[in-house]
């Protein structure tokens, strides 16, 4: 079921976005070689904590850090460990978070160093599949706008876009009614409405857009090695346009 917000509700989502934006900023000036991602996990639990936030990933579904990194050929899920990151690695860092029952819901992925042409390609790419994907978006629009705009850029530009991950509504619940794939057709899917909250997030690949699932039932990996970029933000739709409350 697709729920509609209210201000109250809007407004408690808006601040969750604003403390995930900042841990997110957090997290990018303290990626570098030699860091760990569970420093980084660390980080963030503890920003968000001392804002009066909870995370939203922690513990959910048995999910044991607060955020997923997903290093290179990992699209998402990816677990925290102790291994140093390496110059030209690229880390895709996902968080949620709670604030007073709400959630935001927001991915970025960060270069480590100096990295590739290709891999900076693969992530600015991404970002901007993002924004092609809510041009002109408002209330009376299809969800299939969004998701066809975001398959077209990837794919005229050579990248694969991953099809067994979606994004999602979101609100009282992580994730919520309706999926939102990042292909489609473009006039089709339901009917955006004003008070729909949705994390949309673009996942794509250097390569074949083929994906499996890792030995820990979380981690979902390209087939081909090649790294994968992941964005996203929490938007709310409104009957001018889009708000973005992760930005």
């Amino acid at each position: 079921m697709i729920t509609i917000k209210n201000n109250i509700q809007i407004d408690r989502m808006r601040k969750a976005g604003k403390i995930l934006k900042e841990t997110l900023d957090l997290l990018e000036a303290s990626i570098y070689p030699g860091q760990t991602t569970l420093r980084l996990n660390d980080l963030a639990y503890q920003y968000i904590i001392s804002q009066g936030a909870k995370p939203s990933f922690l513990n959910y579904e048995g999910f044991p850090y607060t955020i997923c990194a997903s290093l290179n050929d990992q699209v998402v899920h990816g677990f925290s460990s102790e291994i140093p990151l390496k110059e030209g690695d690229i880390i895709s860092i996902d968080c949620g978070v709670i604030w007073e029952g709400y959630h935001a819901d927001a991915a970025r992925t960060f270069p480590v160093g100096n990295i590739s042409i290709e891999k900076a390609n693969l992530i600015e790419a991404t970002k901007e599949s993002f924004f092609a994907g809510i041009k002109d978006i408002k209330a009376g629009s299809r969800l299939g706008h969004i998701s066809h705009r975001i398959q077209v850029y990837l794919e005229e530009r050579g990248y694969g876009v991953v099809r067994e991950l979606v994004g999602h509504g979101v609100g009282e619940k992580l994730h919520e009614d309706p999926c939102v794939p990042n292909y489609g057709k473009y006039n089709s899917g339901v009917v955006l409405q004003e008070g729909m909250t949705l994390a949309i997030e673009p996942m794509s690949t250097l390569g074949k857009r083929d994906v499996y699932l890792e030995d820990n039932d979380w981690t979902v990996t390209t087939v081909d090695g090649l790294a994968s970029a992941h964005y996203e933000n929490t938007v709310l739709i409104t009957k001018d346009g889009v708000e973005i409350l992760t930005l």
